[in-house]
């Protein structure tokens, strides 16, 4: 089955303009064009563009996403070459995601804070409670996270 440009921005949820400037950008290489010069798409155009998608959401600029496309395009010999590029994604990404851990912890262990500063009606008995009286996951984060004063 063919889509054109807008029933396949529908099946897919984002903007048809994503989808010309997909096109521009050349990290469409397999939408075929009617007669007429519309764009049309395929279901293996759709799991294509999902697969775009996620690279750009892992953070992988535009750039690199046609570098990856323009390797894929030469075949086999560009293998390794790929194969670098997606692991340092999963680098980059794996560091993010640690980095967000980091982050919910904290705000976790302020969520606590203020529960206890509210149940209170000071902040004086979390920041002066003695860390064995904390729950043990909060304890862990608090130390983890350097939490002193704020």
């Amino acid at each position: 089955m063919l889509y054109t440009i807008g029933d396949a921005a529908k099946e897919l949820g984002i903007p048809a303009s994503a989808l010309r400037y997909y096109d521009k950008e050349g990290l469409l290489p397999h939408v075929t064009r009617s007669n007429g010069g519309i764009r049309m798409f395929t279901e293996d155009d759709f799991e294509w563009v999902h697969f775009i998608e996620r690279l750009k959401t892992s953070g992988l600029p535009i750039k690199e996403i046609k570098r990856y496309v323009d390797l894929y395009l030469q075949g086999d010999s560009t293998i390794e070459e790929r194969r670098e590029l997606i692991y340092a994604r999963r680098e980059a990404v794996e560091r993010q995601m640690a980095e967000l851990q980091q982050t919910l912890d904290f705000i976790t262990y302020k969520c606590w804070f203020y529960d206890k500063a509210l149940e209170a009606g000071t902040t004086e008995v979390p920041h002066s409670m003695d860390p064995e009286d904390m729950p043990p996951d909060i304890r862990e984060i608090k130390k983890r996270c350097g939490v002193n004063r704020y």
